[in-house]
């Protein structure tokens, strides 16, 4: 991934781990919304944003463009993360928008 996109779909996977606790598959996972200019108020957002978050905005003047469940304008990526290192487990997530997957790996003996 990479242009415009690129950045703010990286802080709202942050904002979903740290902010939201979410996990890293359901970081990737959580609707999306990304501003494709500088100028103006508008705005695109994946149709699983609710009606009332949608109709908030439009209230506050935003230009809303709905999108589909998972927009390959969104963006896509796919994470590693560090587990437990006892253990040796890491954890991997892939997002749907995208081709990829995360698979698991039995460890080397």
């Amino acid at each position: 991934m990479g242009g415009w996109n690129q950045s703010q779909a990286h802080a709202q996977f942050i904002a979903n781990l740290v902010d939201f606790k979410m996990n890293i598959q359901a970081a990737l996972e959580a609707a999306r919304f990304t501003k494709r200019t500088f100028g103006g108020c508008d705005l695109q957002m994946e149709n699983r944003f609710s009606s009332k978050v949608r109709d908030e905005l439009a209230a506050k003047g935003h230009k809303i463009e709905v999108v589909g469940a998972f927009s390959a304008a969104m963006g896509g990526g796919q994470v590693w993360s560090c587990g437990d290192f006892s253990k040796g487990v890491n954890y991997g997530a892939s997002d749907p928008r995208k081709d990829g997957a995360a698979l698991p790996e039995l460890p080397v003996e």
